[in-house]
């Protein structure tokens, strides 16, 4: 009504100023006929009463405005607000029954609507009756294959070739939650979800090149082919990862793209624990053969000496205990060492060498070397062409890292990497690590290779010496030239083999979270602004807090969001949690958010808890009813935490403005009975950004129906609307 009522005074005020005008001049004119005495008859008659007419003037204008705005409420607005409720029943599922309004004709139109929406319920119903028929096989099906996904003794996670996870098993959510870098926070949800990037855990460089191995492989005529290869986590866990890919399906007029991919299969399995478990062996093997050295020597001195002719008989007694002794030990040690090592047999099975192309494992370990080491310079001196190699890169980068730390600390400031074949009887490549110094200022450089350092995890340690054998290279120093040394590995080359077998990945398994029309995402492929709104994903959350005034000093209590990717919401990915405020809530707030100070007592601190949301968030468009309050929450403490929420921001309440213009509330509670959403957990944060989501989701048909398609345009229009003035 805002915009009629604005319309209507504006009339009413052109209309009263016109024949105000008009009397003016029309007085005017008969003044100017008049002769003295007339005018002075006029003065007499009029002057008593002129109070009077302008009074009766302005009751005149109000009186005819209130007519003229129960026109336009009668026959304008009744018919607006009914083309507008109809539309949402046109672009939604709702059923919900329009209330008649205005004149007769407006009413028997809204009858006729009901109607309508009737026959369409009625037709609905029996098509959804037909639908659930035919899809009762394929319910049991998924049933079956729930069965064996939940059997699954990996996480399973599918990407599509933009690294977009569209798929994975309850198993993967758990794993995920365990390497989150803040667990107590929302469960460490902000690793994992529909649409989120896998490059937020694995390295993109590594899934890269496992996926150019696969495309190799499909061009060599491999059926099944996998890549394996070893990373760590942001947490410090180590995960074994094997990939395989998911090739687009084409029907007969497109065999001739049959080795075409649209995705990848990924199954993780967390080895920190073994690998500690294998360090540990390594370390006992050593201590053998350390310890192995005294009782033997003992040994043999006592029968040196007892095979004198002139040991007295005492003494030669004396000495065959002391070698039994000394031999009983050793027995006893190495029987402790050899069930050790019993135990677990598959040293090497942690540590899959695969193909990759040798110019990337050079670009792979220079940005390594200069982002861990960044006073020194690092320069790829030569490569030999399409050179391939049989290595894990993973463990292989950190011997160049821990060889190149050792360096950095005797003063040198650059390195140099080079790649060439080696001429040898067996076909190796030789990777150079060269710098500039003399020989002798470095002799100890091999030594640093029986060195203990850290993979991934504290507890994790090796020796470089123990990876070069791991991948069967050697490794010598030499001094190349006058002032330049280099420690030369001699690498395995890849060799054509048989196609690998694919690795326990079974088209069997259900996934558990899912949404295969990711395959068609193409978001990444445009710019933000221009993409279409049923591409972006989203994060819809809402805030609770102390008070209505975050700039002066009322805090988060509590945040809550999910997630709505592919026009579908994910209610098994939420973030809800609490956050301790330190300070009081008032009480007069706690009947509505039902937050009281216990349970907020103990909980993270938003110093904890944004970071951890903004996690969460990366890379969605957020999405809030009444944004602008909820945003300078967020924007007031981006000082003390450090978290920065630039991304778009989308408001339910703008583009309700935008929508329905003629109606005469935009709380989410009228909205949502507009849209007829069940309003369940009110005034909580999750609760609310349910709702929210839902309305959202409402909103997207009818924005497209009114040529609102992209971000861009969403947000102009959100703009132009009388509430986006509102400030906090």
């Amino acid at each position: 009504m805002r915009r009629f009522d604005t319309r209507i005074a504006l009339g009413v005020l052109i209309v009263g100023v016109v024949c105000l005008v008009w009397l003016v001049l029309t007085g005017s004119l008969i003044w100017a006929a008049l002769d003295s005495q007339e005018r002075q008859a006029v003065v007499s008659a009029v002057g008593p009463n002129a109070v009077l007419l302008i009074l009766m003037w302005a009751l005149s204008l109000i009186a005819v405005g209130f007519v003229l705005q129960r026109l336009v409420a009668y026959f304008m607005t009744a018919p607006a607000r009914l083309a507008e409720e109809a539309q949402v029943l046109l672009a939604s599922d709702t059923n919900k029954r329009l209330n008649p309004h205005g004149s007769q004709e407006n009413r028997r139109l809204t009858a006729v609507i009901n109607a309508l929406v009737e026959q369409r319920e009625t037709l609905r119903s029996d098509m959804d009756q037909r639908v659930q028929q035919a899809s009762q096989a394929a319910e049991l099906e998924k049933k079956r294959l729930a069965a064996l996904m939940a059997e699954l003794t990996k996480s399973v996670v599918v990407c599509n070739l933009d690294g977009r996870i569209l798929l994975y098993n309850q198993r993967a959510r758990q794993q995920f939650r365990a390497l989150s870098r803040a667990p107590e926070v929302a469960g460490g949800m902000e690793l994992m979800g529909l649409g989120r990037s896998i490059y937020g855990v694995l390295d993109r460089a590594l899934l890269a090149h496992a996926l150019a191995n696969i495309q190799r492989r499909l061009q060599r005529g491999a059926d099944a082919p996998s890549a394996q290869f070893v990373t760590t986590t942001p947490a410090g866990q180590l995960l074994r990862v094997t990939m395989t890919p998911v090739r687009a399906v084409a029907d007969e007029a497109e065999q001739a793209t049959d080795n075409a991919l649209n995705g990848f299969v990924l199954l993780l399995e967390n080895i920190t624990r073994e690998l500690a478990a294998d360090a540990a062996r390594e370390h006992s093997l050593r201590q053998l053969t350390q310890d192995s050295h005294p009782p033997l020597a003992q040994a043999l001195s006592a029968i040196e000496t007892l095979q004198q002719p002139d040991t007295p008989p005492q003494e030669q007694v004396r000495l065959l205990q002391v070698a039994q002794q000394e031999l009983s030990n050793l027995k006893q040690h190495i029987d402790h060492v050899q069930q050790q090592i019993e135990s677990d047999r598959q040293q090497h099975a942690h540590w899959p060498l695969e193909e990759m192309l040798g110019a990337d494992f050079l670009e792979l370990a220079q940005r390594r070397l200069q982002e861990q080491l960044p006073s020194l310079t690092v320069e790829i001196a030569s490569v030999e062409g399409e050179l391939w190699l049989k290595l894990e890169s993973f463990s292989l980068l950190h011997v160049l890292q821990h060889v190149a730390a050792r360096l950095q600390a005797q003063a040198v400031t650059r390195l140099q990497l080079r790649l060439n074949t080696h001429t040898a009887d067996v076909p190796q490549a030789q990777l150079a690590l060269a710098w500039p110094a003399p020989d002798e200022a470095l002799a100890a450089t091999l030594d640093w290779l029986h060195e203990p350092m850290q993979l991934g995890a504290d507890t994790v340690q090796t020796t470089a010496q123990a990876i070069l054998s791991r991948h069967q290279a050697s490794c010598c120093l030499e001094q190349e030239t006058a002032g330049t040394c280099a420690l030369c590995l001699q690498l395995p080359l890849a060799t054509q083999t048989a196609p690998v077998a694919s690795m326990g990945v079974q088209h069997e398994s259900r996934p558990e979270y899912y949404d295969f029309d990711l395959f068609q995402s193409t978001s990444q492929s445009r710019a933000l602004e221009d993409s279409p709104l049923a591409e972006l994903a989203y994060t819809v959350f809402d805030t609770e807090t102390t008070g209505l005034n975050p700039a002066a000093g009322d805090e988060i209590i509590q945040i809550g969001a999910l997630r709505l990717v592919n026009n579908k919401l994910l209610y098994q990915e939420t973030f809800d949690q609490l956050v301790d405020p330190q300070r009081s809530i008032p009480e007069v707030g706690i009947p509505i958010h039902g937050i009281t100070p216990d349970q907020v007592k103990g909980q993270p601190k938003i110093t904890a808890v944004l970071p951890a949301f903004h996690r969460f968030a990366q890379d969605t468009v957020l999405v809030a009813h009444n944004a602008a309050f909820d945003m300078r929450c967020l924007q007031v403490k981006e000082r003390s935490t450090g978290v920065v929420f630039d991304q778009p921001v989308l408001d339910t309440l703008l583009l309700s403005a935008v929508l329905h213009p003629n109606q005469a509330s935009h709380s989410l509670e009228a909205i949502a009975e507009r849209f007829n959403i069940p309003v369940l957990g009110r005034h909580t944060a999750l609760g609310d950004a349910i709702v929210t989501a839902e309305v959202f989701l409402k909103m997207l048909p009818l924005l497209q129906a009114q040529g609102i398609t992209s971000l861009k345009q969403a947000r102009e229009a959100s703009e132009k609307t009388y509430f986006a003035r509102l400030k906090y």
